[in-house]
């Protein structure tokens, strides 16, 4: 167990006997962990007690620790959400976490708007709108939808619908759109058709069918066969997509059944839906940091993360294992369904749920075999790429570490470099860091990438000097790259030789510019480019790298030319002064978030009254 500062010892020695939530960072600041305790005092002094049932995961978790927080709630249930929430936000190395940091895709049913559309979207709002999801693939949602207009025929167009119009569009001809734009349909019929539409999400179809086939026979029977023919093709359009469901549950309860498989260090989580019966679909989860954790830790932060991202939760959720924080999480579900209660349980050996369950898993592990194969085709792409690149460049050896760095600004404001870094040709989100310009005046890139460049290897050497005396590396810096990219040409590559020139690394530091036009590689020194061959996999691996630095710089600018945006939206408003803001932006996070929320909720931020909670929605609208 590493000797402790006195400032973590100071820390431990303050530390309340009360419920809350813990922050563990690193040297250089980054949220590394994020925990929860009944008993802080006693949960993170644990983490610095010599204890022979410490786990490697934990003992190198303590190494890195440069600093912590805590924040006291009112309750264990208190504390699981927030803990959850920070987890979201910092997406810590620690942490057992959803791979994918990206927002996954939802259908929204616009249920507020006069005749609702339908829509693709990653954000729930609470805006009166219903959402069904989240799906992992974008183009499964599409695939959905694509469905659902074929038995459901929902408006997509922007007119304003009055029923008066002259001619409807090419949709009502083919079948596509109900027309309630000439008043083929009026507003209680459509909104009909997507209360139906939303049912069938649901899985619930059979009152949709006994309902629509007592319409056809009034139809019929008053000779409006018209009306009879688009009642049937519904009902046949239902009737097909209902027999590929299979029936695999006489218990008429909706369920989420999840699985568990696991292999040199990867986790994957299945959940297939079923609901009314009948298996509706399945979905599967790669997760992070599941090394040395548990099966009942890992089953136990999926279900935090994934429930806390789903638009619904359903009446039963059956677990392959027991989890250690059954009954609070419980607890937190039955809030998220208003007080109704469900159950979470693991079934009974030889029961038909059981027999779910190993279902579930024989997919999970199918799953995962399946891309860990895809994984290992990559990995065998990523070593020719590689491999590519070091004879094209003339390297010594292949190009292990690639950083890549960009610029981005809007008119020299706000002006951001970006640096991503890819480890045997897969990108090391961990490693990425971006520079806020601070000595170039206006649109300047050139000089802007010598400040950037500058920086880096400042904290090089700063490294270099912290490991001869044992201290702690931020590795971003402490390692020098294989090969170093800046998005630009002959420019920016002057400026970067200029940089490695002075810091003494010229011949320590593999160089190159990537112009955009040709796709085109120049080398200091050196007359003329090089041109990977079109299809080749160092090329791809190059664009890869360009196109992510690029993609980050951008984020970076964005971010940073919002906090410039928000905080002048917010100035503007009587009585918010740069503290309430800064409680604002801690609690809401953003401009949309704020305007959104209830007078209710502002008035809970410190400073914030009923009066300047009201100039908030007014202004802010």
């Amino acid at each position: 167990m590493p000797e402790l500062s006195e400032h973590i010892q100071g820390i431990l020695a303050t530390l309340p006997q009360k419920p809350g939530c813990y922050i563990m960072r690193d040297p250089g600041g980054v949220v590394i962990y994020v925990g929860k305790a009944i008993n802080l005092k006693n949960r993170v002094r644990s983490y610095f007690q010599e204890r022979t049932d410490m786990d490697r995961k934990t003992r190198k978790l303590v190494t890195h620790i440069a600093d912590l927080e805590w924040i006291v709630v009112g309750s264990e249930l208190e504390a699981l959400i927030l803990e959850m929430n920070l987890i979201k936000k910092h997406r810590p190395h620690f942490n057992v976490r959803l791979k994918d940091d990206k927002r996954y895709p939802y259908i929204k049913v616009h249920l507020n708007d006069p005749f609702p559309k339908v829509t693709v979207t990653r954000i729930m709002n609470k805006d009166g709108s219903r959402y069904f999801g989240p799906y992992t693939s974008v183009w499964a949602v599409h695939q959905t939808l694509d469905l659902l207009r074929k038995i459901f025929p929902y408006l997509t167009c922007d007119r304003e619908i009055t029923g008066l119009d002259a001619r409807p569009c090419l949709y009502y001809d083919i079948k596509l759109c109900t027309g309630p734009c000439i008043g083929a349909i009026n507003q209680e019929g459509y909104k009909q058709l997507i209360t139906d539409l939303c049912a069938f999400l649901d899985g619930h179809t059979d009152p949709i069918v006994g309902r629509l086939q007592r319409e056809m026979k009034v139809a019929s029977k008053n000779l409006n066969f018209e009306r009879a023919a688009v009642l049937r093709d519904q009902l046949n359009s239902i009737e097909r997509v209902v027999e590929k469901q299979k029936v695999i549950s006489g218990d008429q309860s909706d369920s989420d059944v999840l699985a568990l498989a696991r292999a040199d260090g990867e986790a994957c989580v299945q959940i297939f839906f079923i609901r009314n019966g009948k298996l509706m679909g399945r979905e599967y989860f790669i997760l992070e940091g599941t090394e040395e954790i548990t099966d009942n830790e890992v089953i136990g932060e999926f279900i935090k993360q994934f429930y806390s991202e789903a638009a619904t939760i359903p009446d039963r959720v059956l677990l392959p294992n027991e989890v250690e924080e059954a009954q609070i999480i419980q607890q937190w579900l039955n809030t998220k369904r208003g007080g109704e209660k469900m159950k979470m349980f693991v079934p009974k050996s030889g029961s038909t749920s059981d027999d779910l369950v190993k279902m579930a898993t024989e997919n999970a592990v199918e799953t995962l075999q399946a891309l860990r194969s895809q994984w290992e085709a990559d990995k065998n792409k990523q070593t020719q790429a590689l491999s590519e690149l070091q004879s094209a460049l003339q390297l010594i050896e292949p190009p292990n570490r690639i950083e890549c760095y960009d610029i981005s600004n809007t008119q020299g404001t706000s002006s951001v470099g970006s640096m991503v870094v890819f480890e045997q040709g897969t990108p090391s989100k961990g490693m990425y860091r971006h520079f806020n310009i601070k000595t170039v005046i206006g649109p300047d890139d050139f000089a802007s990438m010598e400040e950037v460049l500058t920086r880096r290897f400042k904290r090089w050497q700063a490294a270099q000097e912290k490991q001869l005396v044992g201290a702690k590396l931020d590795t971003s810096f402490a390692v020098l790259p294989d090969l170093l990219m800046v998005d630009g040409g002959k420019g920016q590559l002057g400026r970067a030789v200029k940089v490695l020139e002075n810091f003494g690394l010229s011949e320590r530091v593999p160089l190159v510019g990537l112009a955009k036009q040709q796709e085109e590689l120049f080398r200091p020194h050196i007359e003329g480019s090089i041109i990977l061959p079109r299809h080749s996999q160092g090329l791809y691996l190059i664009q890869r790298v360009r196109d992510e630095a690029h993609r980050f710089a951008i984020t970076a600018h964005r971010k940073a030319r919002g906090k410039v945006g928000i905080a002048s939206r917010l100035d503007a408003i009587p009585g918010v002064g740069p503290k309430r803001r800064r409680a604002l932006l801690e609690k809401f996070g953003d401009i949309e978030s704020i305007r959104q929320a209830s007078v209710e909720e502002l008035t809970k931020i410190p400073g914030i009254t009923e009066d300047i909670a009201l100039a908030l929605q007014s202004g802010l609208d």
